[in-house]
């Protein structure tokens, strides 16, 4: 099943746990065409293909060893997840952003699916790994689960009630790492990856509720998904090339020569695709511009230079042009 690209954030999350692990950084991202470079642009966005070849690299080096993703699914904190972290934090009671989170799952790093089903007293939340490469299903669910608890951890801001796990996992010699993750004993070689609530959960309110910006949250999350799930045609490689290169944001002659044509042609394809190179610039600019003001922790100058404008006015007038208010009156909304 194709997958929408996505943030770097994750490889660059894979990549620092491999060295903290003792690996060299060419082991880790042998074969994955990236560099270190582009894993620290904060913007930047791979392709899913890409983060399974860092993956399947640190499961080499390392070895089968269970209990080996534990330890990294904790570094997916909430703020590492961008708009959709975001979202999660603004809604309203746990099964709002249940259900938010569920309907953006693309804009996260899970390779897992995951849907929710409700029964009696209970709510189960249940990992689909049939699209998960087999060599890479321990490592990956092991990060996928530990990462979904650290987000549900920071939204409840407590323990976690946990009625009972099922893992499809074979039974680890010792499964120590598993209890300190869950809190609990989980039950392997099940039928099903499946973490079990109580149902009443769902119901209550989550500490950081702002309806306002949950919804200017979920607008940014549409718009988001939709660019990145645009991978087809001429345009789709266009913004596929423009997001590969924030803050270096390549003219219409460059994208032409990477994609071997003249910039007359490519004027020509984009207009019978009814689009044009203008066009798409504004829209990579727009969606990065959302998501750095949203994740906070950089100055308007710096945003700016990221996005290709010479001055900070420039972006501000076209920050104005898109949404109708000014950058820090924008962030305000989503951040407060």
């Amino acid at each position: 099943m194709a997958r929408p690209r996505r943030s770097a954030v994750s490889v660059h999350l894979l990549t620092q746990y491999g060295l903290d692990l003792g690996l060299s950084l060419d082991t880790c991202l042998q074969g994955t065409g990236l560099d270190w470079s582009l894993l620290a642009d904060p913007g930047a966005e791979v392709d899913a293909e890409q983060e399974l070849r860092l993956v399947r690299n640190l499961v080499q080096a390392c070895g089968e060893q269970p209990g080996l993703g534990l330890p990294l699914g904790r570094r997916y904190r909430l703020n590492s997840y961008g708009i959709w972290g975001f979202a999660l934090l603004a809604s309203p009671t746990f099964r709002d952003a249940a259900s938010l989170g569920l309907r953006y799952l693309d804009l996260t790093y899970a390779f897992h699916g995951m849907r929710l089903e409700e029964s009696g007293e209970e709510v189960h939340l249940l990992l689909d790994d049939q699209d998960v490469p087999a060599d890479l299903r321990g490592f990956l669910l092991e990060r996928d689960f530990s990462g979904m608890l650290q987000v549900l951890r920071e939204l409840w801001l407590r323990d976690l009630p946990i009625l009972r796990v099922e893992l499809r996992l074979p039974a680890p010699a010792d499964p120590t790492p598993y209890i300190e993750e869950i809190g609990q004993l989980p039950s392997f070689a099940q039928a099903h990856n499946r973490f079990v609530f109580p149902r009443h959960l769902l119901d209550l309110p989550l500490a950081g509720a702002h309806p306002q910006a949950a919804q200017l949250c979920e607008e940014q999350c549409q718009r988001l998904l939709a660019k990145r799930s645009q991978d087809d045609g001429l345009a789709g490689r266009i913004r596929a090339l423009l997001l590969a290169r924030p803050g270096r944001l390549p003219d219409m002659e460059q994208v032409a020569a990477d994609l071997h044509m003249s910039s007359r042609t490519l004027r020509r394809r984009l207009d019978e695709e009814g689009s044009n190179f203008r066009l798409l610039l504004d829209e990579v600019r727009q969606a990065l511009a959302e998501e750095l003001l949203a994740t906070g922790g950089l100055t308007l100058e710096e945003i700016a230079e990221r996005l290709g404008y010479g001055e900070v006015s420039n972006f501000i007038h076209a920050f104005k042009r898109w949404k109708g208010v000014a950058p820090r009156q924008f962030q305000r909304g989503v951040t407060s």
